[in-house]
């Protein structure tokens, strides 16, 4: 049975199963389910479908790949520019993992990374020169201490409580 949130504890173990093996097939998972195949490929069209489950690619971890660095960078912008053309402006800097339009102090929220302290002051001075910036506040992660995660919400939303 679905939820407001339109997800059932089916539906939770099956993101559960490819969270932990993003590799598995399908055939795989209806047999550790024990459920049918074509459920579980029913459930799962339904699921992209509604972009509850948005891709199914590797997570790369990108201090792997040579960038240590982790830094969130809040943007000010001059309002004429609109956040739409910053946001394809900051598209193409390949440092900038992901940009949010924001309320408070800022008007968007930059996760960036770099190999080095001195690189990340490269990519912010990148950033600075895209038209219509006015101002840039930086904070330099140290330790990330809960990695992105997405599971324990998709428990409560299937109303089996907290991940403990």
């Amino acid at each position: 049975m679905t939820n407001d949130a339109g997800i059932d504890a089916l539906d939770a173990r099956l993101i559960e199963l490819l969270e932990a093996e993003p590799r598995i097939g399908v055939l795989e998972c209806s047999r550790r389910l024990g459920v049918a195949r074509g459920t579980v490929q029913a459930r799962l069209d339904k699921l992209t479908e509604r972009a509850v489950v948005r891709d199914f690619g590797p997570r790369v971890e990108p201090a792997a790949l040579g960038y240590p660095v982790t830094a969130f960078v809040t943007l000010e912008l001059r309002q004429a520019v609109g956040h739409e053309h910053m946001a394809q402006r900051l598209a193409k800097i390949p440092e900038v993992l992901e940009a949010h339009t924001v309320t408070g102090q800022g008007d968007m929220l930059c996760r960036i990374v770099a190999r080095t302290n001195a690189e990340l002051q490269g990519v912010i001075d990148r950033v600075l020169a895209s038209e219509g910036v006015q101002r840039a506040t930086t904070v330099i992660a140290l330790a990330e201490q809960i990695p992105y995660r997405t599971l324990p919400l998709v428990k409560q939303a299937a109303d089996l409580g907290p991940v403990r």
